[in-house]
């Protein structure tokens, strides 16, 4: 029996939490701020109500098999107490985050640790603790080689596509070209389809185009067409439809602001790619008057 340990027990931790509490091959527990007596997601598949240990305090955690950080970036330092008392030997910690930097985010904290990044497109939100959404299946994809075939072998019975890839980087990169325009709307606090314009669609372009060139600089493979239908898909996105640096926004939450756009531009001085269009939004998020959007 696996033992797993999930820190960070929002949308996305609450929900990974519960499809691997319902396997009974694994031993979960969730690392929590607010405890609570059982875990409810509700999924494509059912609602899934799972018992499982909730810790508050991370003194009373004791070494796993596996830890999973689901927190958001800028709270990474934050999950130090927890890993020094999860992490034994051979625990191999998952990090599940926005972004590009995982490994380097986390070597920082834990040196000479096995750190496994982990790409999600897993739509979710949370309702209440120990109460999740899932919106849609999604998937997820980690680095082949052994730790990454352990990893898929985690969700052998849950519906969401794992895979153990050769093409990390470049996945990444990806869902990173993806993520970073959701500055516009966070931004304007309205989705681009119903305010597209030529100006709203050089913007975009200018987001993603930056992004893809600091990707492929550091070796990323993003195809034209990936670009291409990004920004077809952002010409026809509905009113309302955000993500999460929109919803964080929309609730008074800091915002992944440096891991979808602040990476893009350090990361283009260190090639000498310019990147003023995501530049520019970050620097107009940071400075949109909101205490919360220095994070």
């Amino acid at each position: 029996m696996a033992k797993i340990a999930v820190v960070g027990p929002g949308a996305l931790g609450g929900t990974l939490a519960a499809w691997l509490a319902n396997d009974a091959r694994h031993d979960v527990t969730l690392c929590a701020r607010t405890g609570f007596d059982r875990l409810i997601a509700e999924t494509p598949e059912g609602v899934l109500n799972v018992s499982l240990t909730v810790l508050t305090d991370p003194v009373k955690a004791t070494p796993v098999d596996w830890v999973f950080v689901a927190v958001k970036t800028y709270d990474s330092a934050a999950t130090l107490p927890w890993l020094e008392k999860l992490a034994g030997e051979g625990t191999r910690i998952a990090v599940v985050q926005n972004g590009v930097e995982h490994v380097a985010r986390f070597n920082e904290l834990m040196p000479g640790r096995e750190i496994v990044p982990v790409v999600v497109d897993l739509p979710a939100g949370r309702k209440a603790p120990g109460h999740v959404l899932q919106n849609a299946i999604g998937w997820i994809v980690v680095p082949d080689g052994p730790h990454g075939a352990d990893f898929v072998d985690l969700f052998a019975d849950a519906p969401m596509d794992v895979q153990a890839v050769s093409n990390w980087t470049s996945r990444a990169w990806q869902k990173l070209c993806l993520n970073c325009v959701g500055a516009f709307s966070t931004l304007t606090m309205r989705s681009t389809g119903p305010v597209w314009n030529e100006d709203v669609e050089r913007m975009l372009r200018g987001l993603v185009t930056e992004c893809a060139e600091v990707g492929r600089a550091e070796g990323a493979d993003i195809p034209d067409e990936l670009v291409e239908g990004l920004i077809e898909r952002e010409r026809n996105s509905a009113e309302g439809v955000g993500n999460s640096l929109y919803t964080d926004r929309l609730n008074g939450r800091p915002m992944e602001i440096d891991a979808r756009n602040g990476v893009i531009v350090r990361l283009g001085a260190k090639h000498g790619i310019p990147t003023p269009m995501n530049q520019l939004f970050v620097t107009l998020l940071n400075a949109s008057g909101s205490p919360w959007a220095t994070k």
